[in-house]
């Protein structure tokens, strides 16, 4: 607050139209202490009133005369905690000498701070993808003073989607404004990047005003904002005197079409190229850069390329489960680029590789095995002369609180021959000491560690080039950030506060797995996580922006609640949500519900053997695997208790008649059901607390109980999974989003797809997260599809993820499925025909292209077959992943080379005139857009 004059007292009116819901409140909170002194619980609260269709939160607050005052208005509940914040801080500076009495109305349009124009115009994305912005800046607003009979109107607004040359200014009903005629506009003066503003003096007779506010471009043509007229009018005071000055706080200038852009998608291993050698390689990007300019086409999104070494084997080509969040995959390290010349036998070497990993999938151990035998013998000629080299020095220092312990866990893992830190005795807890004693110069691990540092090096500036060849081609890189880290990653060896070992992280089941996936992840420790502001967070994300200008949340469902499993189960089925509000035992009671042994014990008779089993192996299964109990129940042997226990059992061996792994499969998956036949599950920490598992009507044990218990504990799963948490799961978004997306200026996308609460796309709109649509997962209760022309501004349209198959994969593959969707959503007559033709996929992509979507994003397996060119591939050959089979080798990689792609001058002029057509072409001699 400037200076005071405590002889002297304002008022201030504020205003500000905004619907809350029951037992919400708006408050303005600012510096002094009329203003809590930024403590929302001293914050003031406003009074609201039905205005027409608004809801009009209004209030009066005196103050010393001041020269300026800071405020920011939140939504609060009764507790006067933060629901959330408008857009903004705002600065009001006030005239001078004005009188004891005098009244400021601030008048302030809601904006969230999720708002699309402040979230793009803010963000890296923009910055790389908007062509020729504004640079306007640092312009100083003549300031007004109030005289006679007139009062100072002063007008901001927001636009961060100005080119070169253009302006913004206001036009109004009276002469200070123009009176609405085209070249007598007020201009406005930039004041920051994407904020404008301008003072004028307006006679009190003229009041109230509409107005507008326009964009000069540069040829001199002038563009007004779209929707109703604005108005400035002085406030119902009942006869008080006027105010001396009305601070118009106007939100985004409103543009009639928001810009829109488009996207490929494909993971960095399946790229293929003359050069690359066993899998795409990060250099690839660039020539993938190029074809994207080419087409018009804004952004490629990749999966994530941190490395994931953590067994050794291929099934380390899983890319969402990080030895460290920090360190590049050495899978994706171009060989031909780490030294310059190669040495002749060297580059023989590679050549060789090439050729021999030059197959229809990735041979990942293979791929490895060369790449990092070949990367050894280049690092022991070229270590003098890099390792002392200005760039490869600032790059250590930069990365050395990761590098360190990424280089020193990488030697440890080879020497215990095993990624379980937890059974390295002593050296299961690091300390700083022993890491720089592990990596002093005269230790006998020191050429190792060496190597390690110098290889992150070669990674990062392969990737670092990339970015910025793409950036310079107006082409932004998308990322992907994993909802988890392996157990056994350097992560939980430094932080293990950080993350619960003892339990794994999931989902539900869903569309992609109806048992509900385990990936084995530890879940966050949240609370310990908050201590430091999310340090780890906020490191990890700065460390991703040195590469990407967007990313896209994996399971972003998880920052809400996470699925959190036991440490003994193998599914995903027995797991309940983090954070939650379990079921009381004297709920339960309350509710006539009291045998609690028999609700979370697996129930298993004679009966239920019979069915799950068959009769003959019902016998000998219960003789091997349980231990009859009164009554005519069973329980499981100690042994073989857990989901774990079933899935390692020796079937084989303890059953002589079952020698193939099919019969095998089918007894295991009936012992499997048998353990998760229960209606409810106990809190481990907590003996009155308990969840009721999931889709626990599906079970033998609920069907068998009486139906008043059936009634009632239906009645509270239906609670516990759609209703009952969302308060709490709002709360707990509200805490872990904003740590990820404070922490750079990426433009942040979130994979929302499976079970969604509904606070998930509210907070989602708050925040200014861009969500997902799959047009065959539809996001709409109810619905079959998804419409794309439906679809929200802030999402991202997609046919396909890497998650499902690819649209043709889908349309052949399915063909009940196919002639629905023929009719509902092409509408087709008669019926669909079995392959999907070049032209039904044509209209299937530019269906997406045409949504409202700010994204439309494309699987490159789905814009491949529109060409008559290129070779082709089978459907079922495309797909990236299943997600219903935990051990899947990533490995697809594409039939075609870059170049080949690069060469196909037909594809990309269909492609271009696809784009132009949906208005999402973004080449070099893209049209302006208003």
């Amino acid at each position: 607050m400037g200076t005071l004059n405590s002889d002297r007292k304002l008022l201030l009116h504020f205003r500000t139209s905004y619907f809350t819901q029951w037992g919400e409140h708006v408050a303005v909170c600012g510096e002094g202490p009329v203003f809590g002194n930024w403590d929302v619980k001293k914050a003031h609260w406003l009074s609201c009133r039905h205005l027409g269709e608004e809801l009009l939160w209004e209030g009066i607050v005196q103050i010393p005369a001041v020269d300026e005052f800071m405020y920011r208005l939140a939504v609060v509940n009764e507790a006067r905690e933060v629901l959330k914040w408008a857009n903004e801080r705002h600065t009001v500076v006030l005239p001078e000498g004005l009188e004891d009495g005098a009244i400021v109305d601030v008048d302030e349009v809601w904006t969230d701070e999720g708002h699309p124009s402040l979230v793009l115009a803010r963000s890296a994305f923009a910055r790389v993808v908007w062509r020729r912005r504004s640079t306007a800046r640092g312009g100083r607003v003549l300031r007004q003073q109030p005289l006679p009979n007139e009062v100072v109107a002063r007008f901001q607004v927001h636009d961060g989607e100005l080119k070169e040359g253009e302006s913004v200014c206001i036009l109004g009903g009276t002469a200070q404004l123009g009176n609405w005629q085209l070249q007598e506009v007020l201009a406005m003066v930039p004041i920051s990047p994407d904020t404008w503003e301008a003072e004028v003096r307006l006679p009190l007779s003229s009041l109230p005003c509409t107005y507008k506010y326009g964009i000069r471009r540069a040829d001199g043509s002038l563009h007004l904002e779209a929707g109703e007229n604005r108005m400035v009018a002085l406030p119902a005071n009942d006869g008080a005197r006027p105010p001396a000055l009305v601070a118009r706080f106007d939100g985004c200038f409103r543009r009639a079409q928001r810009w829109r852009g488009a996207g490929v998608a494909v993971p960095v291993f399946s790229l293929r190229s003359a050069q690359s050698v066993g899998a795409g390689e990060f250099m690839d990007l660039m020539p993938l850069v190029d074809l994207c300019a080419a087409t018009g086409f804004s952004l490629i999104q990749v999966l994530p390329v941190n490395d994931t070494g953590v067994r050794g084997t291929w099934r380390d080509s899983y890319p969402y489960s990080s030895l460290c969040v920090f360190a590049l995959h050495p899978l994706y390290l171009r060989l031909q680029a780490l030294a310059e010349p190669l040495p002749a036998d060297i580059a023989a070497e590679i050549e060789q590789a090439r050729k021999q990993l030059d197959g229809k999938e990735v041979d990942y151990e293979a791929t490895m095995e060369a790449k990092l035998r070949i990367a050894r013998e280049v690092f022991d000629r070229q270590e003098a002369a890099d390792m002392q080299s200005e760039e490869f020095q600032q790059f250590k220092a930069a990365s050395w609180e990761w590098l360190q312990p990424y280089a020193v866990f990488i030697v440890l893992r080879r020497v215990f021959g095993t990624g379980e830190h937890w059974r390295w005795g002593a050296l299961s807890q690091p300390t700083q000491d022993m890491l720089d004693r592990l990596s002093a110069p005269d230790h006998e691990w020191h050429a190792s560690l060496q190597f390690c540092y110098w290889l992150q090096w070669q990674l990062h500036r392969q990737l670092a080039a990339a970015s910025r060849y793409a950036a310079s081609r107006n082409v932004a890189l998308k990322g992907d950030l994993p909802i988890g880290v392996d157990k056994r990653s350097v992560d939980t060896w430094m932080y293990p506060t950080l993350f619960r070992m003892d339990v794994g992280t999931g989902a539900p089941p869903d569309y992609f797995d109806p048992n509900g996936q385990n990936w084995g992840f530890p879940t966050y420790n949240w609370e310990e996580m908050g201590k430091d502001g999310c340090r780890w967070w906020r490191r990890r994300l700065t460390h991703m922006a040195e590469y990407f200008h967007a990313y896209r949340i994996d399971h972003i469902l998880g920052f809400f609640r996470i699925w959190e499993i036991p440490g003994d189960c193998s599914s995903g089925i027995l797991g309940r949500f983090r954070p939650s509000i379990p079921l009381s035992r004297n709920e339960l009671e309350s509710k006539g519900i009291w045998d609690f042994d028999r609700l979370c014990e697996p129930y298993i008779t004679d009966e239920v053997l019979r069915e799950t089993l068959g009769a003959e192996l019902a016998v000998e299964v219960a003789a091997r695997f349980l231990q009859e109990q009164a009554g005519g129940r069973y329980r499981f042997r100690k042994q073989y208790a857990s989901e774990a226990a079933l899935q390692a059992a020796p079937l084989g061996r303890l059953f002589s008649d079952l020698r193939g792994e099919k019969e095998q499969e089918v007894v295991r998956r009936g012992l499997l059901s048998l353990r998760q036949n229960v209606v409810l599950l106990r809190d481990p920490e907590d003996p009155t607390a308990f969840y009721p598992r999931i889709a626990l009507n599906t079970t033998s044990s609920f069907s068998t109980l009486e139906q008043h218990w059936r009634d009632e504990l239906q009645h509270l799963h239906n609670d516990y999974f759609h209703h009952r948490q969302d308060a709490l799961w709002r709360q707990q978004a509200h805490r872990t989003l904003p740590a990820l997306m404070g922490a750079t200026d990426m433009l942040v996308c979130g994979e929302d797809l499976g079970m969604i609460p509904a606070c998930v796309h509210p907070v989602m709109q708050e925040l200014g997260l861009i969500g997902l649509r799959i047009q065959r997962m539809p996001a709409e209760e109810g619905a079959s599809f998804g419409d794309p022309l439906s679809y929200p501004y802030m999402t991202v349209a997609s046919p396909a993820s890497h998650d499902t198959n690819t649209t043709r994969g889908w349309w052949e593959g399915d063909a009940a499925r196919r002639q629905e969707f023929y009719e509902e959503m092409l509408a087709g007559d008669g019926t669909a025909p079995e392959q999907c033709t070049s032209a039904v996929l044509e209209h299937i992509l530019q269906q997406h292209m045409d949504s409202p979507s700010l994204l439309a994003i494309f699987p490159l397996q789905d814009l491949l077959p529109l060409s008559p060119c290129l070779p082709y591939l089978a459907p079922d050959e495309e797909q990236i992943n299943d997600p219903t089979n935990p051990r899947h080798y990533w490995r697809y990689r594409l039939h075609v080379a870059t170049e080949d792609v690069q060469a196909d001058d037909e594809l990309h002029c269909l492609i271009a005139d696809m784009l132009q057509a949906a208005q999402r072409y973004h080449g070099a001699d893209a049209p302006p857009t208003s």
